[in-house]
């Protein structure tokens, strides 16, 4: 395979990818927003290209993790390229998410941080299922 078609293949199985997929520079602007991304948290490419993170990011959360994120610019170090993260999102129409990631660091030849990319999958149906359950369990506990 020719780099020219391993780039297309890439391309082809991010943009396809069902979990969000993007990528964000190392000032927190979205520079890539995948087919995945657009499902999960209904922005399209066209509005989410160029915004902030905090675009997905609930509104009580945005100063700690802007800290966060500077920090992990300014080291070069994040737990959450091998570590899975579990947090609360924002969807476009406001609703609250519940997405597990996990992060790639992305530098450049002398190791300065360029961005982030992250890899996300909306668990919210599987965090109310948990959540039934642990409801279900203490009521039958207490009879």
């Amino acid at each position: 395979m020719t780099d020219f078609e391993t780039g297309k293949l890439c391309e082809r199985i991010v943009n396809q990818a069902p979990d969000a997929i993007l990528f964000a520079d190392n000032r927190g602007i979205i520079r890539l927003w995948n087919q995945g991304a657009e499902r999960i948290f209904g922005w399209p490419a066209a509005e989410a290209l160029g915004q902030p993170l905090d675009l997905i990011i609930p509104e009580k959360l945005r100063g700690r993790h802007g800290e966060g994120f500077a920090r992990v610019m300014a080291s070069g170090i994040s737990k959450y390229g091998t570590d899975l993260l579990s947090v609360p999102a924002t969807h476009k129409d406001g609703h609250r998410l519940s997405v597990d990631f996990c992060i790639v660091m992305l530098k450049d030849d002398q190791g300065r941080v360029e961005g982030v990319a992250a890899i996300m999958r909306d668990m919210s149906a599987q965090r109310q299922k948990e959540k039934a359950l642990k409801e279900r369990v203490a009521e039958l506990e207490e009879r």
